[in-house]
């Protein structure tokens, strides 16, 4: 198996779903699995793409036995590298005349285009040396030389054929030659090789067995064969996966949709676990058996069956990758937490560049209050902002909650018995709250939520002490003043 990223832009979902379906069968079947950077397109290779790519996969548990990073039997493997393997197979082509050099400019090519779409057609490539006598041929090809136009290679797509395959997705394909638009371009005009022409001599040199690829690959397959058909090689065996669709608006998330984030990257930035982005993404587009829907890799690894793919579209929906991330943060290691948490409030500049001991260890407990609310770690900046920049407005549901009869007296004792308190901590906190309750009989949401909302405006939020306790006494004491102050007018 391999997954063959092209490096013109950050890890993608689509494609970090395609590489992780290839890894799991890889992984599955004792095989091996491949990365290799599919780089051609010299014009769309962007500064630091592969890195990027790299980088992003292996963040989400995806390691690789042979690469441009490790070697192996099998390379080069970045396909830039690798023209001096090209260049023979497209020259044995064009002598067994299964391809030649095609003079046709930009601009014509688009005129027959557009000539076509007037006739309603589907635009097609039409052979340019059509009715020609070979002297006439010669005659063309001699003028467009002499014009300094540099050739591309075309195919010659067979007349005639039908194309057909068994999807591991999709069941039986067929395509008939006549569809695929006519003769196309296997060598572009910078002496590249286009992608349906180098991924065929790839696979069929690194002895790639299965591919996993998205839907969109389709249109592509048998063009592909045709290659396969014209050197005498077997194809591998070729599996389509589903769309995926943006589950609020029902289409193909396209990554010009701007109400969805796309890119691995952005999870990471917000402060997702690589676990739980792993689990979420392999759901796209593949069930296991039972109900269960949160597994480790080693558990998808085990249960991995191809099988149960699915031919229906695949819904991307965000509040579930939040409602994922958040029970693997549950579980997730303290520490861990921790250290994403405190590096998202410094990038707010909610906390220095090198916070002291003391912040650190406030912080610590800070992350704790919120660690089971948070979606994703960069929510801290936000559940926490009553730290940092005081209370919001109190809203009119919080504001009903105060005109009860035994807010005043509740807030009026716990201000009078929180001075003194010794060590101002969460269970001496705690123990005031109750001897209030003790006291004047007062209980329940009477109780704790006129102080709640006294404290932080909020009527919901982390465990009171312990917000109480991270506010400290000088704070809370002028928060509850305050809150005096409004009710006694």
């Amino acid at each position: 198996m391999r997954y063959a990223p092209s490096p013109t832009g950050h890890l993608h979902i689509g494609n970090a779903r395609t590489a992780l379906f290839n890894y799991l069968f890889a992984r599955h079947n004792k095989g091996k699995f491949i990365l290799r950077i599919e780089d051609t397109d010299l014009k769309r290779n962007v500064a630091d793409g592969e890195k990027s790519q790299m980088d992003n996969l292996a963040w989400l548990g995806i390691d690789w036995d042979e690469g441009p990073d490790k070697g192996g039997d099998f390379g080069p493997y970045r396909q830039s590298e690798r023209k001096s393997i090209y260049d023979p197979l497209i020259q044995q082509l064009i002598d067994e005349g299964k391809a030649y050099e095609s003079y046709m400019t930009e601009d014509e090519l688009a005129a027959q285009r557009e000539a076509q779409k007037a006739r309603k057609e589907m635009p097609h490539y039409v052979y340019e040396f059509a009715g020609m006598s070979e002297d006439e041929k010669q005659a063309k090809i001699a003028a467009a030389k002499a014009a300094g136009i540099t050739p591309v290679i075309r195919f010659h797509v067979p007349e005639g054929q039908t194309y057909a395959w068994d999807d591991m997705v999709k069941g039986e394909v067929s395509f008939e030659s006549k569809t695929v638009g006519g003769d196309f371009v296997i060598k572009k005009r910078d002496g590249m090789p286009t992608y349906n022409f180098a991924v065929v001599v790839d696979d069929h040199m690194m002895q790639i067995s299965h591919v996993f690829r998205g839907d969109d690959h389709v249109a592509n397959t048998p063009k592909q064969l045709m290659i396969y058909e014209a050197f005498g090689w077997n194809p591998p065996k070729f599996g389509h996966m589903s769309l995926i669709i943006n589950t609020e608006t029902g289409k193909k998330l396209s990554k010009r949709d701007e109400t969805v984030l796309q890119f691995i990257e952005q999870y990471r930035e917000l402060g997702y676990l690589p676990e739980a982005m792993l689990n979420f993404i392999i759901l796209l587009g593949w069930s296991p058996v039972g109900e269960n829907e949160l597994f480790s890799k080693r558990d998808f690894i085990k249960m991995y069956d191809e099988k149960r793919l699915s031919k229906s579209p695949a819904a991307f929906d965000g509040k579930k990758l939040e409602w994922v991330n958040n029970q693997y943060i549950k579980k997730a290691d303290e520490n861990e937490v921790f250290a994403m948490s405190i590096r998202q409030l410094i990038k707010a500049g909610r906390l220095p560049q090198r916070p002291t001991m003391d912040q650190i260890e406030w912080t610590r407990t800070l992350v704790s209050l919120y660690k089971n609310q948070m979606s994703f770690t960069g929510q801290i900046v936000d559940l926490a902002d009553l730290f940092f920049n005081g209370p919001a407005d109190i809203d009119d549901e919080a504001k009903a909650e105060l005109e009860a009869d035994t807010a005043l007296t509740v807030l009026q004792e716990f201000r009078k018995r929180i001075e003194d308190v010794d060590v101002f901590e969460a269970t001496a906190i705690q123990k005031t709250i109750k001897s209030i309750q003790k006291d004047t009989k007062i209980k329940g949401r009477q109780l704790y939520m006129p102080i709640r909302i006294a404290v932080s405006h909020e009527m919901h939020g982390p465990e009171l002490p312990e917000t109480i306790e991270l506010l400290g006494r000088e704070t809370t004491m002028k928060h509850l003043d305050a809150m005096i102050a409004e009710l006694s007018k």
